[in-house]
């Protein structure tokens, strides 16, 4: 025989069928169950406070303080702390355009030279740097934009620690080769007193001392970019029409990858959206968009804020599409007299012989000669 089955209807004819008076829980029991479990549950509570509180205040604990947000000015001059960042090339560039429209700072502020190394992995000349910036803090930053697969492992007490940026593959010729100085210079900028902008590669060498080196790039009223109206095939001869209307055959200009800019035309450089289209449309290979798109865009838009010369030195009397590099047996004393001396250039609008202040290209056998004479040549070491 099957057992019953209690409908909905059973249960509740027996819930009603259940005497009025059932016996309750004793007061007394009840206490005795609940009031340990309190009890058990405030003492979890403080024993966990206790034990957060221990871990904060020990050194490499689990649970770390909370770093607080900077309030009032702070928040808005602080440089960035970590330069490994999550933002998209979209996103940094427009927020390296912000710009004060308040030209006189409401804080202390010490003009700053971001030395800004485009690099395809390590710095083998990095000792020589190391010398060159030592005793300088608070005058320079340093910006690296390597092979996204590089690893740097500087150490602690380098001045090269911590100095990668987020980074893409950039190739020679290409525009991918602007979006990393573009990359660079955004960065940079995101610290408010970072003022005078230099690109440099891994082997290129500083030629003065820092003084020196950074008294004529912040007293400078000039930006130094190469800019050459070139008649000939490599010139004018890489133009092409679908530029107009943005650029037309007489502002189409030819100069050295490296360039060294100011604030302003450094804005200029990161918030373009006028001549970067059409630069990458079509001044495709043979064209070799470095050196065409910062001298050419430049110009038309700021040329009197223009040096017209560059001042990283490099040799290209051998020919070829490369200028010469330079190794270990090449570097004497009478090679680095020839480069530091019989220059003639204008400064400030005034006849000056220091017209360089950095050299390219220079091998890493080249580090150990360059260490030797550095203090007698080059002012520093």
């Amino acid at each position: 025989m099957q057992p019953r089955v209690s409908s909905f209807e059973d249960v509740k004819d027996s819930m009603q069928a259940r005497p009025a008076s059932q016996p309750r829980a004793s007061p007394r029991l009840f206490l005795k169950i609940f009031l340990p479990l309190v009890a058990l549950g405030i003492g979890f509570s403080v024993f966990g406070m206790y034990v957060t509180r221990l871990q904060i205040g020990t050194p490499g604990a689990i649970f770390q303080s909370c770093i607080e947000e900077p309030v009032g000015l702070e928040r808005w001059i602080r440089p960035p702390s970590d330069l490994m960042h999550s933002m998209s090339d979209e996103e940094l560039l427009w927020r390296a355009s912000w710009v004060p429209q308040i030209k006189r700072f409401p804080f202390k502020r010490t003009p700053k030279v971001a030395f800004m190394f485009l690099t395809r992995g390590p710095l083998p000349l990095s000792p020589l740097w190391e010398r060159f910036f030592k005793g300088h803090e608070g005058r320079y930053s340093i910006y690296l934009h390597t092979h996204p697969s590089y690893k740097a492992n500087f150490t602690s007490n380098s001045v090269f620690h911590r100095r990668q940026i987020p980074s893409e593959v950039s190739e020679w010729g290409q525009m991918s080769m602007c979006d990393a100085e573009r990359r660079l210079l955004a960065n940079a900028l995101l610290d408010l007193s970072n003022e005078r902008f230099i690109l440099l590669s891994e082997s290129c060498i500083p030629l003065s001392n820092f003084n020196i080196t950074y008294q004529y790039l912040i007293r400078s009223r000039h930006s130094f970019v190469g800019v050459l109206d070139d008649p000939g095939p490599y010139g004018r001869g890489r133009y092409n029409a679908n530029m107009i209307p943005e650029v037309s055959i007489d502002q189409w200009r030819k100069g050295s990858q490296w360039f060294e800019v100011n604030r302003k035309l450094a804005i200029s450089i990161v918030k373009d959206t006028t001549y970067y289209p059409k630069f990458k449309k079509f001044c495709r290979p043979h064209c070799y968009v470095d050196e065409h798109y910062f001298p050419t865009m430049l110009t038309i838009e700021s040329p009197h804020l223009l040096a017209n010369r560059s001042i990283t030195w490099v040799d290209w009397s051998r020919g070829g599409a490369h200028p010469a590099t330079f190794g270990k047996f090449d570097i004497t004393e009478a090679f680095l007299k020839r480069i530091l001396g019989g220059q003639n250039c204008s400064y400030n609008n005034q006849a000056s012989s220091l017209c360089f202040l950095f050299g390219r290209k220079f091998a890493p056998s080249s580090l150990e000669p360059l260490l030797q004479l550095a203090p007698t040549l080059l002012g520093f070491g």
